[in-house]
């Protein structure tokens, strides 16, 4: 462990993360889960700092592996998701940041970011799926208001329908949540 911390203390940026997942795997295989959650959700935050989602994606899937009810890994893989334009897979990851919220006592914080997520996201499956969501989480008012924009324009009228600059869009809010 202590070569790895030299590792990180030592690396490039861009290559930070790298050394902190392996942290992490180390733990993980001797049995210290929660020594090795710290250092994932490390190495996630250092990849999404250095715009490297998929080492990022890589290692949060991982964690969710270990920890399945991860509320803030689940959205951040949802926000990688549609980042990379995976309609069907930011549905599923939503599904499960909704049952993780609930199930945390963190429905407000859930609400208020897929509600986010979807008015921005140009995918009437996903908005569709943040309804029930919403509706899940006792706001029944936002799901209705999704329902009605899908009913009108087929997204929310604040859809970033540019597929670089939703990307680049759910990116930033990605790499910004981890930091609250």
């Amino acid at each position: 462990m202590r070569r790895l911390e030299r590792e990180f203390g030592k690396a490039r940026p861009g290559f930070q993360g790298t050394p902190l997942n392996r942290a992490g795997d180390l733990c993980h295989r001797a049995g210290d889960r929660e020594r090795a959650l710290k250092y994932y959700g490390r190495a996630i935050d250092l990849f999404l700092d250095d715009g490297q989602r998929e080492a990022a994606r890589g290692v949060a899937n991982k964690l969710i592996r270990i920890h399945p009810q991860a509320v803030r890994t689940l959205a951040t893989l949802t926000w990688l998701d549609l980042a990379a334009h995976h309609e069907a897979t930011a549905i599923g990851h939503v599904q499960a940041y909704v049952k993780a919220a609930r199930k945390a006592g963190q429905e407000a914080r859930a609400r208020e970011e897929i509600f986010e997520m979807a008015a921005i996201a140009p995918y009437r499956g996903f908005l569709e799926a943040v309804a029930e969501g919403l509706d899940e989480l006792g706001q029944a008012t936002a799901g209705n208001k999704i329902r009605q924009w899908i009913a009108q324009h087929g997204h929310s009228p604040y859809a970033l329908t540019d597929p670089d600059a939703f990307s680049e869009r759910c990116l930033e809010i990605a790499a910004g949540a981890n930091k609250k």
